[in-house]
């Protein structure tokens, strides 16, 4: 039988290995979305922790992130073993994002100040824990194939599972929020969120993380490049990267597409705030009764909102190996953002006028599209970046390339937790008034103008990052001819260094 890589012409890497790799990444994406799209309202209406803390918190750890990504990155770089160079950091860490995420979503019986303090320490440590193997794993493509197709290929597939398990924790959700009502007692809001939330993070981490540490007994590191020690006059790790034109402009890009991430992080609390779907709320209903409406309305929003990102980012991630072959990066990337740009203002004025969740259906659907290009262009677009800086220098910093796609995932939602504090700070919601042992807040109790300022956050704030966004990929140069050009060069440079593929 001939070998399965032959099935694959021109391509190196097993349709085996792939689907494992994906597989891992579909676990990682469920352990990253139960913390992302979910720990601002976990903090903020459930713990009631408040408002300020948490902003400053999510402000603090992005900005320790930013020392502690790119440290992540060089000691990637500089170390192997012979269990491999980036792929051995997958196990080392796959047991404390275990503990640490379910932590995350436990409710120690402590006063306000020390739940502060364990809420800081955890979150702190969990986000240095998901670096310790976020940042080798996605430098892994670039040890997998040295072929730059293959290489897009490998980030697409793998994104597109990564999506997938993004997802689950919104299933999750769903079935949390119309199942337990059913079993445990909902009369006391604070105390069934929390036993929901402890729920859907232990059942997201069984799964999670088995997926996601399988795959380091499949992937292979193929592309080993020679170690060379840096001579004196030449630029150091951190200069390579920051001298860089094309990386800093793909990195400026990530930045300004923080607002992408709203639309799953905020999800939740526009769920909870601007829109309602159920039976109307009566006075003469029992808080029990209330409670366990509003959360299937907050559930059934959410959902809608999840299915509407699935559908535009997945379906993006589907078409995107077709589109990486036949057009540039830069170009898809303008392209799509424009269009989200677009269908997030008839998103906001349908808003507006109707206040009607499923006549912005369609257009949620596409301000969506960008997510799912922006998340698998990225990171291939950085890799093309590493392919530049090994030309001109003859060093290629993978950890480091992948930190900073790392930072810039990690920074994005932050300012978007950020963002949706500062909102419940602007137009005057209190989470103690919200949700209560006594009494529970539902969108139709608040006005119309705070129904769309919450509704805003999934709206006209993406879209505007997605307009803000394409502007520096106007002035990035690694397309076209250009880019053949770096890859064919490269491609002749190894070669004559001597530098092999490991079957």
């Amino acid at each position: 039988m001939a070998k399965e890589t032959k099935k694959r012409a021109g391509y190196v890497v097993p349709q085996k290995e792939l689907n494992m790799f994906a597989i891992g990444a579909m676990g990682q994406g469920m352990i990253y979305a139960m913390m992302s799209s979910y720990i601002s309202d976990y903090y903020v209406n459930v713990l009631q922790l408040p408002l300020m803390f948490v902003l400053l918190l999510m402000l603090f750890a992005r900005l320790w992130d930013a020392i502690n990504d790119p440290l992540m990155g060089i000691i990637a770089d500089k170390r192997n073993s012979k269990r491999g160079k980036l792929k051995p950091y997958i196990i080392y860490a796959v047991a404390p994002i275990a503990v640490l995420t379910v932590l995350m979503y436990s409710s120690p019986d402590l006063p306000q100040k020390s739940l502060m303090i364990y809420a800081a320490v955890v979150y702190i440590l969990w986000g240095m824990a998901y670096t310790l193997a976020d940042v080798p794993f996605w430098g892994i493509p670039n040890l997998m194939t040295p072929h730059a197709e293959e290489r897009g290929h490998v980030i697409s597939h793998t994104k597109t599972l990564n999506s997938i398990g993004s997802a689950v924790p919104e299933v999750l959700f769903l079935v949390a929020g119309l199942a337990l009502p059913l079993v445990i007692d909902t009369s006391d809001a604070i105390a069934y969120n929390k036993t929901k939330y402890l729920v859907i993070a232990i059942a997201t981490v069984v799964i999670g993380i088995i997926m996601y540490g399988n795959c380091y007994f499949h992937v292979k590191e193929r592309v080993i490049i020679p170690p060379k020690t840096r001579q004196p006059g030449e630029p150091s790790t951190l200069a390579r990267i920051f001298k860089c034109k094309p990386l800093m402009l793909v990195v400026a890009m990530g930045i300004l597409s923080s607002g992408r991430y709203m639309v799953q992080a905020a999800a939740i609390h526009v769920a909870r705030y601007a829109f309602y779907i159920g039976p109307e709320l009566t006075p003469d209903m029992s808080i029990a009764e209330r409670t366990a409406n509003i959360d299937a309305s907050v559930s059934m929003v959410k959902t809608i909102f999840q299915v509407c990102a699935i559908v535009g980012m997945f379906g993006a991630v589907l078409f995107m190996p077709k589109l990486m072959k036949k057009f540039d990066y830069k170009k898809i990337v303008i392209t799509t953002c424009l269009l989200g740009f677009v269908a997030s203002i008839f998103t906001t004025v349908i808003g507006w006028f109707t206040l009607n969740l499923y006549a912005c259906i369609p257009f949620i659907i596409i301000s969506c599209i960008p997510l799912g290009v922006i998340n698998v262009i990225t990171n291939a677009m950085i890799c093309d970046c590493l392919d530049f800086v090994e030309l001109t220098t003859g060093f290629r910093d993978n950890g480091l390339g992948a930190a900073c796609n790392g930072f810039i995932n990690k920074l994005g939602n932050a300012l978007a937790t950020s963002g949706i504090i500062v909102m419940y700070m602007f137009i005057g919601l209190n989470p103690e008034n919200m949700l209560s042992s006594t009494a529970i807040v539902a969108a139709t109790d608040l006005t119309a103008t705070q129904n769309f300022a919450m509704f805003s956050l999934v709206s006209i704030v993406p879209g505007i990052s997605m307009l803000l966004c394409s502007i520096p990929m106007f002035f990035y140069k690694i397309s076209g001819k250009e880019k053949e050009r770096i890859v064919n060069e490269l491609a002749a440079k190894r070669a004559e260094q001597g530098i092999t593929v490991a079957e």
